[in-house]
């Protein structure tokens, strides 16, 4: 049977796409602009949106290509663009998955045993939530001096220092999965404990996997969140080999010098670890988005 739509709801039909075409052009046009600007030959901002030439000098330098001077010798590029990213990479993975552990048996306990002050440290977790990072730089930087001291791997200008500072940011993570956790019946781990299963089993073995989803979740926040994280590790690392992307992209803006070729072809460089990751974790993150809408 045909399906009579009126003139009006035609009209908010057409609105809406074309609500839609607008907002995903706003977002894809700065993404096309940037790989334009790093296919331009020279290192400018302005110029055509289509290139009328097409140059790679700045995806070589950003893969770290050498090239041919004007001696005739092969010359390296001056900034290790593939380094930074490894050291984001690994950063991010590193403290992504150490959150995710502590904070996974953290909210166990906040949501299924009881202690004295669970009320008062989940209120404390929360109200840490509302100073931003950039309050603690000066303590930070005060803390790590004093580690290094005797523990030289936790000093600045480490990237395990830089791990270990990322993990201690999981107040939030807590939180999340602590109210996914109480949306699954405890009656489930009762069962699991009435046929024979350990505390720990039923934990391991019945909620943890009913839980990936909001796990998912809370592993590509914190990754995004680290490897894009720059006042926290621009204090704690100097030295250029142990720069993270964030912290080395500061190196193509000098004063009188923008090398914003080789700036946009970095930046989409560092777009494609969050790309791959949201890519094999998409319908997990969706799953982890929705669950929970709903108790029971």
């Amino acid at each position: 049977m045909a399906i009579v739509i009126d003139k009006s709801q035609r009209w908010r039909v057409w609105a809406a796409h074309l609500a839609l075409i607008v907002l995903c052009g706003a977002v894809i046009f700065p993404f096309l602009l940037t790989i334009s600007i790093s296919l331009r030959p020279g290192n400018f901002a302005t110029g055509h949106i289509i290139p009328r030439e097409i140059s790679l000098e700045h995806w070589r330098f950003a893969f770290g290509i050498p090239e041919v001077g004007a001696d005739g010798q092969l010359v390296q590029p001056d900034l290790p663009v593939l380094r930074w990213l490894y050291n984001s990479v690994k950063v991010a993975l590193a403290s992504a998955c150490i959150g995710l552990l502590l904070s996974t048996t953290a909210a166990y306990a906040f949501a299924r045993m009881r202690f004295t002050g669970k009320k008062a440290a989940l209120t404390g977790l929360m109200l840490m939530q509302m100073f931003p990072s950039v309050l603690a730089l000066v303590a930070i930087h005060a803390i790590f001096s004093h580690i290094g001291n005797a523990f030289p791997i936790f000093g600045m200008d480490s990237l395990w220092t830089l791990v270990l500072a990322y993990s201690g940011g999981i107040a939030m993570n807590i939180w999340m999965i602590k109210g996914f956790y109480e949306t699954i019946p405890a009656e489930i781990e009762e069962a699991a404990t009435v046929d024979g299963a350990s505390p720990w089993q039923a934990f391991w073995r019945v909620l943890l996997p009913m839980a990936l989803p909001i796990f998912m979740v809370v592993f590509i926040i914190s990754f995004i969140g680290s490897i894009n994280e720059y006042p926290v590790a621009s204090v704690i690392l100097h030295s250029q080999r142990n720069l993270t992307m964030a912290v080395g992209a500061n190196s193509f803006l000098y004063p009188q010098k923008y090398m914003w070729g080789d700036y946009a072809a970095a930046a989409i460089l560092s777009g494609l670890p969050v790309t791959l990751v949201f890519m094999l974790a998409q319908k997990g993150l969706i799953a982890g988005l929705t669950s929970g809408g709903t108790k029971g």
